[in-house]
């Protein structure tokens, strides 16, 4: 790999070699995702934990608010148009000749999701010198590497985004392929989400948990494993494959590892089961 380009998932030590690269820029895309005492879910950006300690020049990227639509969303997280998104990520200091390295520091469990979502927007709206820290903050940290409390401004930057439909996909793109031979519908929820409620016709490779495309440690599993997960459910010869979850954040990880195992089209249904299940002519299936 020549040295103007960067890995999809980046080892700690490919990173802390180029910290002082004038091109390489670091993101942190930490959401915390908790329930209240209703079982609502509540969303808090992670921009605290980030100011007390991150990756040496790195700044903060938030997903809830900056990178996603707000201005009367359909569904939570809802991917921004073009001229949103690059004025975000301008903002940020992110130019079209930027190298990105994006991380998370959610526990090992969830690890890289958020990370994932970024990097898949990113490539959404044509940059594709971007890529993942494998294993997120905690591998980062476990290895005894330079941490900072410094936050500083970003300097703006000028990016111009190049919308990729084909890597985006809403209900009516779903619904089109749900008797398609030759289209896989891959649900990157754990299985008893999946046993218990999914789009029909659609098979699971877990994003998190027992059987997941990341490992116990947070890093994702290797090309050959994912490979063959994604055989097992038939992605890896489908003409066209779509992932999607509960809003669309486990999906753009599952994006990933398919781009991993050399499925590089997979589309994200963005809203997911969040869109899917609000209307009521659309169909569901589970287990009995």
């Amino acid at each position: 790999m020549s040295d103007d380009t960067v890995p999809t998932l980046v080892d700690p030590t490919w990173l802390e070699n180029r910290l002082d690269a004038p091109d390489v820029q670091v993101l942190d895309c930490t959401v915390h995702l908790s329930t209240d005492g209703s079982g609502e879910y509540q969303l808090e950006p992670g921009y605290d934990d980030w100011a007390d300690a991150h990756v040496p020049g790195s700044a903060f990227a938030d997903l809830t608010e900056d990178l996603s639509e707000t201005d009367d969303p359909d569904y939570p997280f809802q991917l921004p148009t073009p001229a949103d998104f690059a004025a975000a990520v301008g903002d940020l200091g992110v130019s079209n000749d930027s190298r990105l390295v994006l991380y998370d520091t959610v526990d090992a469990g969830n690890n890289n999701e958020w990370a994932a979502r970024l990097w898949w927007l990113f490539r959404v709206f044509g940059h594709d010198r971007v890529g993942v820290l494998d294993g997120g903050w905690a591998r980062w940290t476990a290895g005894d590497r330079p941490v900072s409390t410094t936050v500083t401004e970003p300097e703006p930057a000028t990016f111009t985004a190049d919308y990729r439909p084909e890597l985006v996909a809403d209900k009516d793109d779903v619904a089109a392929r749900l008797d398609d031979d030759d289209a896989c519908l891959i649900n990157a929820l754990q299985p008893s989400d999946h046993a218990a409620q999914r789009i029909p016709n659609s098979e699971n490779v877990p994003a998190v948990g027992e059987d997941a495309v990341i490992t116990d440690d947070g890093t994702y599993q290797s090309e050959e494993t994912l490979r063959g997960r994604f055989a097992d459910v038939g992605a890896t010869e489908a003409e066209a494959v779509i992932t999607y979850c509960g809003g669309g954040i486990a999906a753009s990880s599952q994006a990933l590892a398919l781009y991993q195992a050399g499925v590089t089209d997979a589309a994200v249904y963005d809203g997911s089961l969040s869109e899917w299940t609000a209307d009521p002519d659309r169909p569901v299936e589970g287990d009995e």
